[in-house]
């Protein structure tokens, strides 16, 4: 880091000190994408700190009038808590996140049922209930369950169809359909098969015979292998891959096998039909041993050829790094197919250990953020052959 960008910085960080009410005299520097950062969490500093005596607590004077932020909507508490650990450095998020829980009356998201069921089932909530439910008991956590379960179904609607053609909406010019309609019809197939019938006294080719292809393939049965990190890093895909997880496993010829981890393993795979009762049952945070998990993943390999293995991790490996290097080498071996996604959302944008993703992705796995309908077309692409 140069000087220039050492004095930003030391600037930037006094600037969030002192509030947005010192803006006249020491404003935010930096590149475009930096000040727009600051200002972000500038603004959720004052979400929480202004609620002290309706004065930000940090500018130290009565009566001073706050500025609005810079973002386009308003914050609501589950979208402040979101922002404040995706800004802010974990140990910073966690002291935030307890001024806001234990002096600024952001309790009700944990204490009061009513005001959890007023506030509007969306992503944003989603996360935080996932990010809190360790610290809600009674009837919020029912509540809290019933809104993971609403979220999760209105995900599922969004996402099915355009996954379930992404995966067995793809021609199959090796089957005929026995529904014949136009746009099904196989027009390489049929005159492949009719050259015989070509009269070469009138130049016409007679159709004797006219073929129609299936657009549903008709796979053997196949195992899908979905372990999710649980670093609280992954919250977004951890919601995806629960819905992607009950999706894949409505199809005729998918198994799935469905595992969570942390610095330990465990197999839900009996609940990949129920996303809410998956994410309900996810511990947000604590390390990460994605060796150990793949190495669980392995011990469900049945017939290699016929299975992939997805594990959606941001790669920060807590455990032995050699330890997820030979197992991934050992699927990989076998004849599995291996893919790391660093991301599994809507935006697909993702933060994660590059060295680490470029060694698995030169032993042959597959390492990238995906967004579910890229998903469900890459599944497609292994178990088509294509």
């Amino acid at each position: 880091m140069t000087d220039n960008e050492l004095r930003d910085l030391s600037m930037n960080r006094w600037r969030l000190v002192l509030g947005s009410q010192s803006d006249r005299s020491l404003q935010f520097s930096g590149g475009a994408g930096d000040i727009q950062t600051f200002e972000d969490m500038e603004q959720l500093l004052d979400y929480l700190y202004g609620r002290a005596d309706g004065d930000d607590v940090r500018d130290g004077s009565e009566g001073s009038e706050r500025k609005g932020g810079q973002e386009n909507s308003r914050l609501s508490a589950a979208k402040w808590i979101n922002k404040v650990r995706e800004l802010f450095p974990k140990q910073t998020a966690e002291v935030l996140e307890k001024h806001a829980l234990d002096e600024f009356g952001l309790t009700e998201l944990l204490t009061d049922k009513e005001v959890l069921e007023k506030m509007t089932p969306n992503m944003d909530l989603l996360k935080t209930i996932l990010q809190l439910r360790h610290l809600m008991k009674g009837e919020v956590l029912e509540t809290a369950k019933r809104i993971a379960a609403q979220v999760a179904e209105e995900l599922r609607k969004k996402l099915e169809n355009s996954v379930r053609r992404s995966i067995i909406g793809r021609i199959d010019r090796n089957s005929s359909s026995p529904v014949h309609s136009a746009r099904n019809l196989d027009i390489k197939k049929t005159v492949r098969r009719n050259l015989k019938n070509y009269d070469s006294e009138t130049g016409q080719l007679m159709l004797k015979e006219i073929y129609f292809s299936d657009r549903v393939k008709r796979y053997n049965n196949k195992r899908v292998i979905i372990a999710i990190d649980e670093s609280g890093s992954m919250v977004g895909s951890v919601i995806y891959s629960a819905v992607m997880a009950q999706i894949i496993s409505k199809l005729p010829f998918a198994e799935v096998k469905l595992v969570i981890f942390d610095t330990n393993v465990v197999d839900l795979s009996g609940q990949a039909e129920d996303p809410a009762e998956v994410l309900m049952s996810v511990q947000l945070g604590g390390g990460t041993s994605i060796g150990k998990a793949l190495s669980y993943c392995e011990s469900l390999i049945a017939t290699p050829a016929h299975t992939v293995v997805i594990c959606v991790t941001d790669l920060y490996e807590g455990g032995p790094l050699n330890t997820l290097m030979n197992v991934s080498r050992n699927i990989i071996t076998s004849g599995a197919k291996l893919s790391f996604l660093t991301a599994l959302d809507e935006n697909a944008n993702a933060a994660f250990d590059h060295a680490v993703g470029q060694a698995l992705a030169d032993m042959g796995a597959f390492v990238g953020a995906l967004t579910p309908e890229q998903l469900g077309d890459y599944i497609g692409r292994i178990f088509g052959g294509g």
